[in-house]
């Protein structure tokens, strides 16, 4: 992982593609897409199975490496209406039973307006964006937000590395402007988008367990 400097505050990521407020003791999680695997079998499309389970795995480990005591997921919790599948929900309360003092809140986003809010018994609490934390704003659409920094998500950013001596690599990143920062998409079976930064963004990918800042010249 690695920490860099927001608003005077220690913003770390993590090569799980969550980030983490020490001060706030807050994981952030964007757009996790739960359910989005068993959303595309009704239609018909094959796509893998225990994607819900492996998205849960991951942020269960986060909650055993930061300690944190809340998690903010910056939109887009449930994939679509078609989350609400038995097993998904099942294993959603199966989790949050394993966690009963976390914190949970979810500020709203576009897949969120369609799926509904989470049923009551997982005690997310659910906000519409911008939420204040400190001097952050916490979204789910990148945007301005005056006299905040904002962190959301939606974009599902990757970024392209190429060189001489280097296949093509498109991974996943956080992209942090001046204003805005856009965290990678966390659930197990989610798209990307390739952003294209302007002067003064950093960039920051995952790759092989790691977070590495991309040199910009």
């Amino acid at each position: 992982m690695l920490t860099t400097q927001l608003q005077g505050e220690p913003l770390t990521l993590l090569p799980e593609k969550a980030a983490y407020l020490a001060a706030h003791q807050t994981l952030l999680v964007a757009d996790a897409h739960i359910g989005k695997a068993v959303s595309f079998r009704r239609w018909g499309v094959p796509v893998p199975r225990g994607t819900t389970a492996e998205t849960l795995a991951v942020l269960d480990t986060l909650l055993q490496r930061t300690a944190c005591r809340r998690v903010v997921f910056l939109g887009d919790f449930l994939h679509s209406a078609r989350a609400h599948a038995p097993g998904t929900l099942g294993a959603l309360q199966r989790w949050r039973d394993a966690h009963p003092d976390l914190d949970l809140v979810l500020v709203r986003g576009n897949h969120d307006d369609r799926a509904g809010d989470p049923p009551a018994a997982l005690r997310i609490r659910c906000v519409d964006e911008p939420y204040r934390l400190g001097p952050f704003a916490l979204c789910h659409h990148p945007q301005q937000v005056a006299n905040a920094y904002v962190l959301a998500g939606h974009l599902h950013p990757c970024f392209n590395l190429s060189g001489r001596a280097l296949d093509r690599l498109r991974l996943p990143c956080f992209w942090l402007g001046p204003a805005v920062g856009v965290l990678p998409a966390f659930g197990a079976f989610t798209g990307m988008h390739r952003i294209t930064p302007a002067g003064g963004d950093r960039l920051f990918v995952t790759a092989d367990g790691r977070v590495m800042e991309v040199p910009r010249g």
